[in-house]
């Protein structure tokens, strides 16, 4: 008897070692999800969709490690970095650009290095972002400021920015302001536009005076409803923000204009002393593939960074260039100059324009 629960004994204890190796063989086969996650901070609304399935999946695919988004716009995550420059819990941070370069001069941000991201070598020249001869950002996707307009009200489409001083179109328009991220940079592309001395922008603001507007708009949400809503019927926009109206089934229609459009991009950067480094570059390389940038190009217009990317005609249309266009038509601004005088300007439009 006693021999018989010794047995016993051991094939239950045979069977429980068993168990516990084949669940511990398992558990090594399984991706590396079980291993680890990254912490990405990116945009909210379609723009934190698209990210996550052009990028995140991809990337988890590919290696198992889970992505944790934390939505924000560039200047919330651009705070956070700040508050946790000693102990960051963020890996990778999108942010626009403008942001990207105060974030770099604050020091919250690491070299981005090719031999950990290989695919640097597929992105454009103009979306490779250098300080002291490092890289500091990375493009992942144009947008443009165009002229955009209700195609009901509009027959005929505006070809030009002075369109807007049209006199049927008074109390109708809509321009971004200073808060908006737009806002500075479109001053000083009207400015060079209109032939002024770049050091001087009273004749571009005397010019903006007489422009009868609806509204200035703050964000990129709060011009979309204007024009849903018919407060505007014309003005600029990003191209994102109109085909995406459009696509909802909008009568709302997007140029670029004779003059060009000012243009800027969403940037990929590495968190300084990121918990998940090694991941993190990982993950910047998938964002850096063609196949991202058609995807991200497919969902939200967004002109691609990378070289070699291939898109449908419809989505082509869309792009902030424009059919046929490509980077180079793009007034890309210095955002150093931008950053430079945005305190002048934003208290010359308060004085000028705000008060009206």
């Amino acid at each position: 008897m006693t021999h018989t629960r010794a047995a016993t004994r051991n094939a239950s204890r045979l069977a429980a070692l068993t168990a516990v190796l084949a669940a511990g063989v398992s558990l090594y086969a399984l991706p590396a999800a079980a291993q680890g996650e990254i912490r990405v901070a990116w945009y909210g609304g379609n723009w934190g969709e698209a990210f996550r399935t052009c990028v995140a999946e991809p990337f988890t695919k590919a290696t198992g490690v889970r992505v944790v988004p934390e939505i924000g716009t560039s200047t919330v995550t651009f705070a956070k970095l700040q508050q946790q420059k000693d102990a960051p819990t963020l890996d990778v941070a999108y942010m626009d650009g403008g942001i990207s370069e105060m974030a770099q001069a604050a020091g919250v941000l690491d070299a981005i290095d090719p031999t950990g991201v290989p695919n640097l070598a597929k992105a454009l020249p103009e979306a490779i972002y250098k300080a002291d001869g490092s890289i500091f950002a990375a493009g992942s996707g144009y947008y443009s400021l165009g002229l955009t307009y209700n195609t009901k009200e509009i027959k005929t489409p505006p070809t030009s920015w002075n369109d807007l001083w049209k006199p049927e179109f008074a109390d109708t328009v809509t321009i971004p302001s200073p808060a908006n991220s737009s806002g500075v940079p479109f001053v000083m592309f009207l400015n060079r536009m209109w032939g002024n001395p770049p050091g001087d922008l009273s004749k571009t603001f005397e010019k903006l005076k007489t422009l009868k507007t609806a509204l200035y708009f703050d964000s990129s949400g709060a011009a979309s409803n204007a024009y849903q809503s018919g407060e505007a019927i014309i003005g600029a926009h990003f191209n994102v923000g109109a085909w995406d109206l459009a696509d909802k089934g909008l009568p709302i229609g997007f140029v670029v204009p004779k003059e060009g459009v000012w243009a800027t991009d969403a940037r990929l950067h590495l968190v300084k002393n990121a918990p998940h480094k090694a991941d993190a570059q990982r993950f910047i390389d998938t964002a850096l593939t063609p196949e991202a940038s058609a995807c991200l190009a497919e969902k939200l217009y967004l002109g691609p960074a990378v070289q070699n990317v291939s898109v449908s005609p419809d989505v082509e249309r869309k792009l902030p260039w424009g059919v046929g266009g490509s980077v180079k038509n793009l007034k890309l601004f210095n955002w150093a100059d931008i950053n430079r005088d945005r305190a002048a300007i934003t208290d010359a439009w308060n004085r000028e324009l705000a008060r009206q």
